[in-house]
């Protein structure tokens, strides 16, 4: 079950569309889904996490608590809005694009994909763009 929670303003438009794409990027990576939340929050929210739990006192946009076992993925999420937004301006791309980019990003850390090295990262960029193209809402 994936469930979305709220430490700010923001909200998604369309949970159910969300979490179904969410969804398909777990079934396309052949993994079961599991109780994924993902938290939405502003940039201290997160830098606090960021402190708390893992001893970077620095801004980042996305943290996430892996309770993966096996190929059932499960885990908390948490994303800040402020950084989304402002890498999305950096990037010259839309928010929205930006936002399902680091969502699948978690999803994708779960399902064993790395980016610590160039070569992860590279192929977590194809893996990001291909969850990504995934996403379809209906007319």
């Amino acid at each position: 079950m994936i469930e979305f929670n709220y430490e700010t303003d923001f909200e998604l438009s369309n949970e159910v569309k969300y979490a179904e794409w969410l969804g398909e990027v777990i079934d396309s990576e052949d993994k079961t889904e599991g109780e994924i939340n993902y938290i939405f929050c502003d940039d201290e929210y997160l830098l606090q996490k960021n402190i708390e739990f893992l001893n970077h006192d620095t801004l980042t946009d996305i943290i996430s608590f892996d309770y993966t076992m096996g190929n059932l993925i499960s885990g908390d999420i948490f994303i800040s809005i402020e950084r989304v937004k402002e890498n999305a301006a950096d990037f010259r791309v839309a928010f929205e694009e930006e936002l399902k980019r680091v969502m699948c990003h978690g999803i994708l850390h779960y399902c064993g994909y790395k980016d610590k090295t160039q070569e992860d990262e590279q192929l977590m960029r194809a893996k990001e763009e291909e969850k990504i193209a995934l996403f379809h809402v209906e007319p």
